[in-house]
């Protein structure tokens, strides 16, 4: 054998292991990327704007937090900014969309009624999550910081604001004018909803349901058109206000009906759609002003003076 083809051999054999060697590599590093993924989730490399999450499985409502959280538990170490859920479904609205319709009245409206709400699908497969890069983070991280709340009482009305801007106004249903023995308290309670400064202090995310006069927990609700379902999964807003924590919270409420009265046991209710909404608007940390004031100036500039429902002649 000659000299040539000696090292033309020798050549292709060093060749031909460097490249197997650089495929066993690659193959390792591409099985570590997916050992820190959650399971049935899929990454779409070299995205033009940034990366996306290929949804795998059908998530239903009952679901929906539990695979939320295990989104940001894998890619929150992957991303240069604290992801959570509030930034990532806030960088794919339609979510917000698509959770804000599954209010059990826009169902109705479209002829189809819901039992269950949990079992509603939320996410499909093939369905794709962005994720938004450092500076579109940080642009909703910002637009979170200069967010509150501004809630009327005798005007039954609850706005967003972003710095001086009203974003978003929702009808609201208030506490009751009057005292009632609560078995939660053990104790005559005045159901009136209370005015202060404050803010959002956590989220229930699958809250369980009690009677406050009886102390005992439900799981049914008799609609406004009389027909009976299961109570759905909304978080509900924990507040402290004035440096209380009263048990004052915003959450929905299964009877729209009663909004723009003052028809609660204290609690601040809106419709299933805008709890929604005000939960993905409002992170944990949100200020929070609940006030008084009859007198108020509508949008076409004119003065008008409201009902004085808790007879405070202010």
């Amino acid at each position: 054998m000659s000299k040539r083809l000696l090292y033309t051999l020798s050549f292709l054999l060093l060749l031909l292991i460097s490249i197997t060697l650089a495929k066993l590599l690659e193959s390792n590093k591409e099985a570590s990327t997916k050992n820190t993924l959650p399971d049935r989730v899929m990454v779409a490399k070299n995205h033009s704007i940034s990366r996306y999450i290929l949804v795998q499985d059908t998530v239903p409502i009952k679901n929906y937090f539990d695979y939320m959280d295990s989104l940001v538990t894998a890619y929150d170490s992957l991303t240069q900014y604290p992801l959570s859920e509030h930034i990532l479904v806030n960088f794919n609205s339609w979510i917000i969309d698509t959770l804000a319709n599954t209010d059990y009245y826009r169902m109705a409206a479209r002829d189809s009624f819901v039992y269950d709400q949990r079992e509603m699908i939320v996410l499909k497969p093939k369905d794709s999550l962005f994720i938004p890069d450092s500076l579109e983070a940080y642009s909703i991280i910002d637009a979170f910081g200069k967010t509150r709340i501004d809630i009327n009482l005798p005007e039954y009305k609850l706005r967003i604001f972003k710095d001086s801007i009203v974003t978003a106004i929702y009808s609201i249903r208030i506490g009751q004018n009057k005292h009632k023995y609560l078995k939660m308290g053990e104790k005559l309670t005045d159901l009136r909803t209370k005015t202060g400064n404050g803010h959002i202090i956590r989220f229930r995310k699958n809250p369980a349901f009690y009677n406050p006069t009886t102390g005992k927990q439900f799981f049914v609700t008799r609609r406004d058109d009389n027909k009976t379902t299961l109570m759905p999964q909304i978080p509900w807003i924990v507040t402290e206000i004035s440096g209380l924590r009263n048990g004052q919270l915003i959450h929905p409420t299964t009877n729209p009906k009663s909004l723009g009265k003052a028809s609660s046991n204290g609690c601040i209710g809106v419709k299933e759609s805008d709890a929604w909404r005000i939960y993905y608007d409002c992170p944990i940390g949100t200020d929070l002003h609940i006030r008084y004031d009859l007198k108020i100036v509508n949008d076409l500039g004119t003065e008008l003076l409201l009902k004085d429902i808790y007879k405070q002649d202010i």
